[in-house]
């Protein structure tokens, strides 16, 4: 079912070059356009004691979903997709194994802590930027479906971790979200 679903995503590359142009665009930048959507709100006015601890914790969540990824990857050893035979790919090669996802963990990180803090409406449009962003990982052939499934299930144990152990209001908090 994963091959099928992954395959089915897939197919449409290479039929429609806007299509495959913004998928590769997403799949390029759409992590970075996520952390400047995050940066963007240290400035915001409203509940700026805890849109600057939430854009901490999302950080800490990001960089701690990556780590148990490495881990991961030291004992599975997917191939990608595109070597199986399953996708075509429209990027370059990657040179790491493919489960689980770094792009899906990292967009899912940010999501995951955003959502743990309450804040709906920015949980929401970084949902909706990270749903696209695994969209184009399977897309450009260079994910299976259950890598991206993974990689979020990764940031979403991440981020639920730093909610434990980041606390609002702590010294450390302060100090970091005093900056600026």
């Amino acid at each position: 079912m994963d091959n099928t679903i992954t395959h089915w995503i897939n197919s449409a590359a290479g039929y429609n070059a806007i299509l495959d142009a913004t998928m590769i665009f997403v799949t390029q930048f759409g992590v970075p356009v996520i952390v400047l959507a995050v940066a963007a709100q240290w400035w915001a006015g409203e509940q700026r004691d805890l849109v600057r601890h939430t854009a901490v914790s999302a950080g800490l969540s990001f960089l701690l979903g990556l780590a148990i990824n490495q881990l991961i990857l030291l004992f599975v050893h997917r191939v990608r997709p595109y070597d199986a035979g399953i996708t075509q790919l429209l990027i370059d090669r990657s040179a790491d194994w493919s489960f689980p996802s770094d792009h899906a963990t990292a967009s899912i990180a940010v999501v995951a802590a955003f959502a743990l803090h309450g804040l709906r409406r920015s949980t929401l449009t970084l949902f909706v930027l990270a749903m696209i962003l695994c969209w184009s990982r399977i897309y450009v052939g260079t994910h299976y479906l259950s890598d991206i499934l993974g990689g979020a299930l990764t940031g979403v144990v991440a981020a639920i971790a730093v909610k434990l152990v980041y606390r609002q209001g702590t010294a450390f908090d302060r100090l970091i979200t005093g900056i600026f």
